[in-house]
């Protein structure tokens, strides 16, 4: 028997979590934007709810007397799930991905009975998403079995389910020696896999598409698609260029391809989630550098709660971007900007949708 739920104390978080800051646009170490932004973010939402990730708090009928590890289901509890996508591309495999599987996976992710971390984890060319429908039902389906779905919901009012999906897309970038003593030329759309290697294109699906488009090439229809036509058309025969000349057009056209992703699972995750789930997505794109840390630029944040989504995001018309190059920890940084917004207060858009009973 299902308690009626409670919404009232998650929708306060949900409204504290949007009082919070968020810098976007910025290339950043992976720890900053991890831990700073999608971690604190994450904590916030669920703050003052038993956190139950590991399989054996889910214990209930054992041999080995193991229920003894299950949760107490009657306090104010939450069940969480993680979901991350990023390009399969072996370079989008390196430190930065590391350093999310320890800083936001290891907190949000179902354990395993000996502890391994259980992620949905999705590889498609060109990052963002294959299908966002498909993600979000696949995400949601396997988070809650029935039986244990029965025991969170009839143990306490106001027990929730989180379901946490990163967005994830990336771009190459190479400095160079310029012929002018002294400075550096800053490349995007390649990178080197090692010093002793030639530069390669990154995203080479994305850069593909934009370069050598090909009509029975899947996955460049599809990121064709997630760009828009209108976009497709301005970026595979236009630059955009930071103030200082450096050519960002595929560093933008990673960036579109992650906050269409975001913004497609998000409405999806309205048909899959019941009335105790919450969603918070995020969408970044990872840069790539030989031989050094990858920088992540933080792109998106979104919210699907109690019959609304909000979306805070860098825009998705390229022709509206622009850049410069900033010196931050001691470097040349990227920091991106979409008309005349702040990119540290980005407006909030929301999106009524109908809640979906449970049918407990």
């Amino acid at each position: 028997m299902s308690l009626h739920f409670d919404a009232t104390a998650t929708e306060e978080r949900v409204e504290q979590f949007w009082r919070l800051s968020a810098s976007f646009g910025m290339e950043r170490n992976a720890y900053h934007n991890y831990l700073n932004e999608i971690v604190r973010d994450r904590y916030s939402l669920i703050k003052g709810l038993q956190l139950l990730r590991d399989e054996l708090q889910f214990a209930e009928i054992s041999p080995a007397d193991m229920q003894n590890c299950g949760a107490d289901m009657s306090l104010p509890s939450v069940v969480t799930t993680l979901a991350y996508t990023n390009c399969g591309d072996r370079i989008h495999q390196g430190e930065a991905t590391k350093r999310y599987r320890d800083v936001v996976a290891s907190r949000f992710a179902t354990l395993s009975e000996i502890g391994e971390l259980k992620l949905e984890a999705f590889f498609p060319a060109g990052g963002g998403t294959d299908n966002g429908a498909t993600l979000a039902h696949v995400t949601v389906a396997h988070e809650l079995d029935e039986d244990l779905k029965h025991r969170l919901y009839s143990g306490n009012p106001q027990s929730i389910s989180l379901v946490a999906i990163d967005l994830k897309t990336h771009v190459g970038r190479l400095r160079e020696e310029s012929q002018e003593e002294g400075r550096y030329d800053y490349i995007y759309g390649k990178t080197r896999e090692s010093p002793w290697r030639q530069p390669r294109a990154a995203c080479g699906a994305i850069v593909g598409a934009l370069t050598h488009f090909q009509p029975d090439n899947l996955i460049h229809r599809r990121i064709r698609s997630d760009f828009g036509e209108r976009n497709f058309q301005f970026l595979s025969s236009n630059q955009i260029v930071t103030d200082e000349g450096v050519d960002i057009t595929m560093a933008v056209a990673a960036n579109i391809v992650a906050i269409r992703g975001i913004r497609n699972t998000a409405m999806a995750l309205c048909q899959e989630m019941d009335e105790r789930g919450l969603a918070h997505l995020t969408a970044s794109t990872t840069v790539n550098r030989p031989s050094r840390d990858d920088l992540v630029i933080y792109l998106a944040r979104a919210t699907v709660f109690n019959g609304m989504v909000r979306i805070q995001s860098m825009g998705t018309e390229a022709k509206r971007y622009r850049g410069k190059l900033v010196k931050y920890a001691g470097e040349q940084r990227l920091q991106l900007r979409y008309d005349d917004w702040d990119s540290n207060n980005l407006p909030i858009e929301e999106i009524p949708y109908k809640i979906r009973s449970s049918g407990l």
